[in-house]
């Protein structure tokens, strides 16, 4: 298809450019007119880090064809300070904390400045109702409306400019006070630059091929078509690596692209770097793969099963690691106990959802450096494997990590990298990788999800004498994270309470489901839910208030934890007692729920949860009614 001509005012000025009728508006902004201060968070109108002003009205630029660019004018997040000072919206976002990763602030920016546009005097209600199509996955929002009512307040007269300054420690002391952070001017203003942001002179353009199988034999890969085709510079599969193909956190299992076999929908079996995107993603369908199925595991307790397809060669049992823990005789714990408790947990696997995707550079400098730039939250570790698997000396490998649009752990993992080092080295010229929000959810590794068997003995008026804990963590195809997620969850298991027998076992086990790594509170999360759980059931059962009962078996300084440590200090009663008052808890077992409860609906409680709607009746034509 021809060319297009768009002809439009931008932030002020007019500008002429040809674009490409596919593109969209986002990418004509940040990719011909070079403003990267609007993020491309999901493509699909959903995240808002897209967000400017087409003719004076807020819209998402990536649902946004560039056609209707044509004669508009337009305004994105550079265009709200021109003068080179911070707009007083920008200045709020500032003075409030509101950034922590940065990556949704310009698309925040540009909906909370459309929302006093509109209305002045917007209220609280009404801001959080108009950022309600822009999604922030670090702050929790509070810091957020905060800002707006303050740059509503500033812009009303209702509050001086100057409460948009700076506030000085107070005798030069930093620790305890107030202090902005450092970054924050170049997130608000969209001048930072993240992985995705970052563009290099004579730069190639990366997409992959991945496994449309979980299990798969590679029985032959040919990319001679590819290789052929103008346009592309360099491609490479695990034939290219000229080191030792391997890297994980504990055990190095997983390669740079799949090496014999698939193990999991969406691993990497190849890439491609050419002069532009279409270019690279046309080559992909060149690339010939022909694939021998074999028989897949999705369940890790089917997977450690006698008989079961082994997934890696080392690991015959399919068990990456297993952690056990043992204090005192839980047997005998559970014969003193008048009450035992038998319960089994499940918990799902969560996607990290940071709003950066990931993204990375790759490049190698005039010294012959290999150069890999990418929002890594491990790039000591990685330089080190890389530097293994190019099979070259330390010295010679660079990492750069660049600003972090949210991690939350799901960028600790290599997974691309070695990709981008070895498209560099072979092209000769640097190259550039961004995921997709699809490609960022199907193949990069999530929260591990978890079954545990618990037992639980306790004496009639609440005290735990015996503990029996067993974990499966669903490790998935490799093992990033797990042994640190499993070896976590055993120490933590118990919970923070004193328990005199303690028998403790996890296991982190191999399937073929997407690979699971770290994420926030890993693997304590999954089984403190399942502890917390317990207690709740015991403390219905045998009567007693939820709070008692953990503050009987709360763990106090100079107790000894279930690994043998020493407490020094503990604090788990003083938080006990702050959340009862602060939460205005009625006493008592829990035995009430909803509207029953005297706690909730008051000072600084929600209202307690209500039905809505339900069908009722027997018959298929139920009717739909309202329920209080």
């Amino acid at each position: 298809m021809p060319e297009l001509v768009i002809a439009a005012t931008v932030n002020g000025r007019k500008i002429k450019r040809l674009a490409q009728p596919h593109q969209r508006l986002l990418d004509f902004v940040r990719e011909e007119l070079e403003l990267t201060g609007t993020k491309d968070g999901c493509g699909a109108g959903e995240c808002g880090a897209c967000s400017m002003f087409v003719d004076g009205r807020l819209v998402k630029s990536c649902l946004v064809p560039v056609g209707k660019a044509d004669g508009a004018t337009i305004e994105t997040i550079e265009g709200l300070g021109r003068t080179g000072a911070l707009s007083i919206m920008q200045k709020a976002f500032h003075k409030a904390g509101s950034s922590q990763c940065g990556y949704c602030i310009p698309g925040m920016v540009m909906a909370a400045t459309s929302a006093i546009r509109e209305n002045p005097f917007v209220g609280d209600e009404e801001v959080k109702e108009r950022l309600g199509g822009n999604i922030c996955r670090c702050t929790g929002y509070q810091k957020i409306f905060d800002a707006v009512g303050l740059a509503r307040d500033v812009m009303n007269g209702r509050l001086p400019e100057s409460a948009l300054d700076e506030e000085a420690a107070e005798d030069g002391r930093y620790i305890g006070a107030n202090v902005r952070r450092l970054d924050a001017p170049s997130k608000v203003s969209g001048a930072l630059k993240y992985a995705g942001d970052m563009v290099l002179p004579r730069m190639l353009q990366v997409q992959v091929l991945r496994s449309p199988h979980a299990h798969a034999r590679i029985v032959s890969i040919d990319v001679s078509e590819a290789e052929a085709m103008e346009g592309v510079e360099a491609v490479v599969t695990c034939a290219d690596v000229p080191g030792k193909d391997g890297f994980g956190v504990f055990v190095h299992d997983q390669p740079i692209m799949a090496r014999g076999k698939t193990r999991y929908v969406g691993e990497a079996v190849a890439a491609v770097a050419a002069e532009d995107l279409l270019t690279a993603k046309r080559a992909l369908a060149k690339i010939k793969v022909e694939y021998e199925q074999l028989p897949g595991l999705f369940d890790p307790d089917e997977a450690m099963q006698q008989g079961a397809p082994v997934i890696h060669d080392y690991a015959p049992d399919n068990l990456v690691k297993h952690i056990p823990i043992r204090k005192g005789d839980v047997e005998a714990g559970f014969a003193m106990a008048d009450l035992v408790i038998e319960e089994r947990f499940e918990t799902q696997q969560v996607e990290h959802a940071y709003l950066e995707p990931e993204a990375g550079l790759a490049y190698v400098d005039p010294d012959g450096v290999v150069t890999v730039v990418s929002p890594s939250q491990n790039i000591t570790h990685h330089r080190h494997m890389l530097a293994e698997i190019l099979a070259m000396p330390i010295n010679k490998v660079r990492f750069i990590m660049s600003p972090v649009g949210g991690g939350f752990g799901g960028k600790e993992d290599m997974i691309y990298q070695g990709m981008l080092a070895l498209l560099a080295i072979k092209s000769g010229r640097p190259v550039k990788l961004v995921f997709t929000r699809e490609e960022s959810i199907a193949t990069t590794a999530k929260r591990h999800p978890s079954r545990t068997s618990y037992r639980m003995g306790l004496t009639k008026d609440g005290r735990i004498v015996a503990s029996e804990i067993r974990v499966v963590y669903d490790g998935g195809a490799y093992g990033m994270s797990t042994e640190g997620v499993i070896r976590k969850g055993a120490i933590l298991a118990g919970g923070p309470y004193a328990v005199p027998n303690v028998k403790i076992d996890t296991y982190g086990v191999y399937t073929n489901n997407t690979p699971s790594g770290a994420f926030r509170s890993f693997g304590s999360l999954q089984t403190q839910f399942a502890t917390e759980s317990m207690l709740d059931i015991a403390a219905e059962r045998l009567g007693l208030d939820p709070f008692e009962i953990r503050r009987l078996n709360a763990m106090r300084a100079g107790d000894r934890t279930h690994t043998k440590q020493e407490l020094k200090s503990a604090s788990l009663l003083a938080c006990l007692d702050g959340a009862e008052k602060a939460s205005g808890w009625q006493p008592g077992a829990p035995t009430s729920r909803g509207t029953t409860r005297g706690d909730l609906d008051g000072d600084g409680c929600r209202a307690p949860c209500r039905l809505g709607a339900r069908f009722t009746g027997a018959s298929p034509a139920a009717k739909l009614s309202e329920v209080a």
